[in-house]
């Protein structure tokens, strides 16, 4: 078990969101993130991945394991490609960046500054990022906006080539990507009973 969550709830705003989380991530494994947008799908990565606290219930494992992938891709848009990977393999500890080039085809890019590439290539080198932390648990909110087929074949690829190799995955996606090794979660069962407003909040609201 590389992370595991018990009656975990998590908040927006303030506002609770979802309660009663249980659920288990184990090495080899994806976890896919379903549900309708504003379900809670990148609260809970948020929370998961350290960035906000829970409100109640308790995560277990992940902390430094985990290496998270937001809406936004990170990029530095004044540095080339390879600078960009450098960059981050630095702030994580690594060394090695050639993996991370070749799983998303970006050797014609690495000379090209990172705010001329298309949203797509600017998608794989985002994407790209995640293999220079070579950390174990990958936490990704919606990795395939602005890819192309061909571009969404090599993310599954990629993630396909970390869990066979003992990584975990939490994905938020609503495309199919074939991963052999993943359960689907609906975090909608999860939805968090509406909070009681008493009548000397309502005109704040």
């Amino acid at each position: 078990m590389m992370l595991k969550m018990s009656d975990l709830a998590v908040a927006r705003g303030g506002i609770p969101i979802l309660a009663g989380i249980t659920a288990e991530l184990h090495a080899g494994r994806a976890l896919i993130l379903r549900g309708p947008n504003g379900s809670g799908k990148t609260t809970l990565l948020r929370t998961l991945a350290g960035l906000q606290p829970e409100v109640a219930g308790d995560v277990q494992g992940g902390g430094d394991a985990i290496a998270y992938s937001a809406h936004s891709d990170g990029l530095k848009s004044m540095l080339s490609v390879a600078e960009n990977l450098d960059f981050w393999a630095k702030i994580f500890g690594t060394n090695d960046t050639d993996d991370a080039v070749q799983a998303y085809k970006l050797e014609p890019f690495k000379d090209r500054l990172a705010g001329s590439l298309s949203a797509g290539q600017k998608r794989r080198l985002g994407l790209a990022r995640m293999l220079v932390t070579k950390r174990p648990i990958w936490a990704m909110d919606e990795p395939t906006v602005s890819l192309d087929s061909d571009a969404v074949a090599m993310f599954a690829s990629a993630v396909k080539a970390h869990l066979a190799t003992g990584g975990a995955a939490i994905i938020a996606t609503h495309i199919d990507l074939g991963l052999p090794a993943a359960d689907i979660m609906d975090v909608s069962q999860f939805k968090a009973a509406a909070r009681e407003i008493a009548s000397a909040d309502e005109a704040f609201l």
